[in-house]
């Protein structure tokens, strides 16, 4: 059995200015990954296979295009079909986790996230997407 791959490049989807701030530094400095951080879903797709990110953070709630829209775009590409998609909501209800784990998440984090162990909770979701497809 071998160990997932590191995980170094992730891109994180937010429309919200403050919160991409606060999760630019947990995710650089904090907790050293390399990080491409777009504000929409129509940004994220013109870098997305240029940047190839292992994982794929997005908002659920965001103007022109949802996060679960942008899930769909994302798989409709071939290099993404299996990368590990986490959606970050601050509308954290059961129903709505079940519902965006049934389209596909591999995870839901709920917001306010803590910027000192968000590095950690994602490299936890890595470990168990790739435990899951053993």
């Amino acid at each position: 059995m071998s160990n997932p791959p590191e995980l170094s490049r992730l891109m994180y989807v937010e429309d919200e200015p403050d919160i991409r701030v606060v999760a630019n530094i947990a995710l650089t400095q904090v907790a050293g990954f390399s990080v491409e951080i777009s504000p929409n879903g129509t940004e994220a797709l013109k870098v997305i296979t240029s940047f190839m990110p292992q994982l794929i953070l997005l908002d659920v709630m965001m103007p022109g295009m949802d996060g679960p829209q942008l899930l769909k775009k994302v798989r409709e590409l071939p290099e993404f079909i299996e990368t590990p998609i986490v959606f970050i909501t601050a509308k954290a209800q059961i129903e709505e986790i079940q519902k965006l784990k049934s389209m596909g998440a591999a995870a839901v984090i709920t917001k306010p996230f803590n910027p000192m162990t968000l590095g950690e909770e994602i490299r936890t979701i890595w470990r168990n997407y790739y435990e899951s497809k053993r």
